[in-house]
């Protein structure tokens, strides 16, 4: 009956064709849940119908401003479906999740960054928790308000055990969740939403926090804006998370560096058929820029047939529009380095990479197009100038400007479902899937094989 209720509650249908495989295609593959009739033999408290439902992500950065690790959770249609179920729905969710995540290898794929998972904390004593990478991950424990949950002493001692194993524990603040006080001394990560709080509340907090788990990193969560981060950051927080990330500030002053320029000059002359010679020789001026170039070139994400060793191999083998591609990309990463300018690269990546997966079917040129609109639309924030001044210099196409400045287009409608993917509303990514002609579930197939191939690049 259990198996029946697993099958029945987490059907298949056929995802669109990608062009590589990765761990992450396995992942979404395993965690859309379909519309399905309820079968007789159904636990006292499962839904009656399930709506597609996806894993997302949301990056979490540290105090440099780099990306330390990422949240994975079930969007929010799934949620609003389980909240009022029994504890053991709740629980068939939370294995599929953590299962997902196993099969995905999620512990190769991210390296030393952190996966946070919430899972309900009579959950955390299930065998499939072993199979996680204990380096990895940061396990959080959700209260539920049905029978079940374990005894203050017995979540200690299971906690403990997992600390003992190598796991990381995350918990919420004492104030938003009482009932877990007691296993702060536990924590190595604390949740404060300091946006909700004033000032001397947060500092009343934060002080708390420190005297009863000294050793634990405070995170916080739902950040809108830098000057939230910048709040946060002066507070001691070690980890931050939330929009924050992409948003944009007043940036008219600011001049491009000499390796943009210079990047600009080598694009525009790719873009105006110059003469071979020509552009060889630029790049060759700059012995540092081209090894960056022929190394993204060659990375692995890539899956070249032979190594390319120069840039007039590259002009062969890739030709103009895709080596193109690749000086776009290295001019985006040329003053990325600092801040978090790197994070946001890696955002832009991940838009770029989906909307190319999401144009399998179309021409070699419609999907180059299709990468370069995802991989400038962060650009301005990424070098930290207007976004008008940017697409002026770059001289891009008419179509991605306007998909890039006024949403407007196919591309545009492209880009939407990109940024939908980010988050965690349903009903956004579900609208920009159907006005694409795109089923939603494809669409977070193709976000998820996209951060996968951001990390290899990055690797690069």
């Amino acid at each position: 009956m259990f198996k029946k209720l697993l099958n029945w509650l987490f059907g298949r249908k056929p995802a669109m064709p990608a062009p590589a495989p990765s761990g992450f295609e396995t992942l979404n593959r395993q965690a859309p849940l379909r519309k399905a009739q309820a079968a007789s033999t159904e636990p006292q408290g499962a839904p009656h119908e399930i709506g597609a439902t996806y894993i997302c992500r949301e990056a979490i950065l540290n105090r440099q401003q780099k990306i330390a690790g990422y949240q994975f959770l079930l969007q929010a249609a799934a949620l609003h479906h389980i909240r009022n179920s029994s504890r053991r729905v709740h629980h068939l969710y939370a294995e599929v999740l953590v299962n997902s995540l196993v099969h995905a290898n999620i512990g190769s794929l991210l390296g030393p960054r952190a996966a946070f998972i919430d899972v309900p904390d009579s959950f955390l004593d299930h065998e499939c928790i072993s199979r996680l990478p204990p380096a990895n991950m940061v396990l959080v424990p959700v209260r539920l308000s049905d029978a079940g949950a374990p005894s203050p002493e017995a979540l200690a001692a299971t906690i403990r055990r997992l600390r003992s194993q190598g796991y990381n524990i995350g918990l919420p603040d004492p104030r938003s969740e009482p009932e877990y006080a007691h296993l702060l001394a536990l924590a190595n990560v604390v949740f404060i939403r300091a946006s909700r709080l004033s000032a001397d509340q947060a500092l009343a907090l934060t002080a708390e926090i420190a005297d009863k788990a000294p050793q634990a990193v405070l995170l916080a969560r739902d950040l809108p804006g830098l000057e939230d981060f910048s709040f946060c950051y002066k507070m001691g927080c070690g980890l931050f998370q939330g929009p924050f990330i992409t948003s944009r500030e007043d940036w008219r002053d600011h001049q491009l560096g000499p390796n943009f320029t210079r990047l600009a000059v080598l694009a525009g002359k790719l873009r105006s058929q110059a003469d071979t010679g020509d552009v060889v020789a630029m790049l060759k001026q700059d012995a540092a820029l081209t090894v960056r170039l022929l190394r993204y070139i060659n990375s692995a994400a890539n899956g070249l047939p032979e190594h390319v060793s120069s840039i007039e191999r590259a002009l062969i083998l890739l030709g103009r529009d895709r080596l193109y591609r690749w000086v776009m990309l290295l001019m985006c990463s040329s003053d990325a380095q600092e801040g978090r300018a790197s994070a946001v690269l890696e955002t832009a990546l991940v838009r770029a990479r989906m909307m190319e997966l999401t144009g399998t079917n179309q021409q070699a040129a419609e999907r180059e197009t299709l990468f370069l609109t995802g991989l400038l639309s962060l650009i301005d924030v990424i070098l930290k100038v207007p976004m008008a001044r940017a697409m002026n210099t770059l001289g891009v196409t008419s179509d991605i400007e306007a998909a890039i400045l006024r949403g407007e287009g196919a591309l545009g409608a492209r880009l939407k479902l990109a940024q939908a993917s980010e988050g965690s509303d349903p009903d956004a990514l579900r609208t920009a899937a159907e006005a694409c002609g795109i089923a939603p579930e494809d669409a977070a197939r193709c976000q998820m094989e996209a951060l996968a191939w951001a990390l290899d690049m990055q690797r690069a």
